[in-house]
């Protein structure tokens, strides 16, 4: 029996080419008017319109999520669907992301962006001297440009994202230190965290968003960190508790380089928009041109297996 596969009406035909004869395409529209039975989803829009989708689904078995954040369908599944993570579809945009954050921020290129639209030329501390236009205006002047050679790169939620993110960073002669939920060796358990922070000149999030991750970072922890560490995170908002974020920023104890807020979207006049020494880009850390064709390959496989009767891939348990 062929698997009826549920998928956005709006896929490109190109992008589904990977899936076999035991996969019936059926295609489901933004805004159904009727009742559509699948066996296998895969939702690729906005949680509220994935919300409205689920509720013109019918035989749902199993759910194939596109993010590796599967917080939107643990609310609305009931038990015995299955849903899947998308583990290892987005390891590389969000690793090249981190990478690309953290020598922005060390070579203090979003200072030098700031000259660069108001026409200003300076080096160094000259930079600082430059008489900037009244918005442009920079109360806290950045850290002397640093390099990444050498440092400590201290990894929170060391899964395939942060693999990929030490794999891109090895090449620059880091020492790293890990930080993940099952300790093992080479690893550390969560619980070492406090003792990790100050050793770190980099710290990066790659977790996930639980209920033992949210405020992971709060003031006592971000109050750990080495003086001018740089946080980076590509992780999930919430993980790092936003006052006291800002707190640490303005008192210019340390800098970070942000993809993800609490809240998000970032509301416009939030203080964290004029805060020092920080980098902030729209949750974009996975976006790639390339994100359509993994996820239908990862898909067309799931679908295949599920077929045979096989285990799936990145089968959720718990809150991931």
């Amino acid at each position: 029996m062929k698997v009826r596969v549920g998928v956005d009406a709006a896929v490109d035909d190109a992008v589904l080419r990977n899936f076999t004869q035991e996969a019936q395409l059926v295609r489901i529209p933004k805004e159904p008017e009727v009742d559509v039975e699948v066996d296998f989803w895969i939702p690729l829009l906005s949680p509220k319109i994935v919300q409205n989708q689920w509720q013109h689904l019918k035989s749902v078995r199993v759910v194939q999520a596109p993010w590796a954040g599967i917080g939107p369908f643990l609310e609305i599944l009931p038990p015995g669907v299955v849903l899947c993570d998308a583990q290892g579809v987005h390891d590389i945009p969000t690793a090249e992301w981190t990478l690309s954050a953290i020598l922005a921020v060390q070579r203090c290129l979003p200072f030098y962006v700031g000259l660069q639209t108001q026409g200003k030329w300076g080096t160094g501390l000259q930079a600082q001297q430059i008489d900037l236009a009244p918005e442009a205006k920079i109360e806290n002047p950045p850290v002397p440009i640093n390099e990444v050679a050498g440092t400590t790169v201290l990894i929170v939620g060391y899964g395939s994202i942060g693999r990929a993110v030490e794999s891109r960073l090895a090449p620059f002669g880091v020492k790293f230190l890990r930080v993940a939920r099952s300790p093992r060796e080479g690893v550390y358990a969560v619980a070492e965290l406090d003792e990790l922070l100050g050793q770190a000149d980099i710290v990066i999030i790659t977790a996930p968003l639980t209920s033992e991750t949210k405020h992971l970072f709060n003031a006592a922890r971000l109050s750990k960190m080495k003086p001018q560490a740089l946080l980076v995170n590509a992780g999930r908002g919430a993980i790092v508790e936003t006052e006291a974020l800002l707190q640490a920023l303005n008192q210019n104890k340390i800098r970070a380089a942000l993809d993800v807020t609490d809240p998000e979207p970032l509301p416009a006049g939030h203080p964290l928009w004029k805060a020092p020494n920080l980098l902030i880009s729209p949750h974009v850390a996975g976006d790639s041109d390339k994100f359509m064709g993994r996820i239908f390959k990862l898909a067309s496989e799931q679908v295949d297996r599920f077929a045979r009767g096989e285990p799936l891939l990145n089968v959720v348990t718990g809150e991931y």
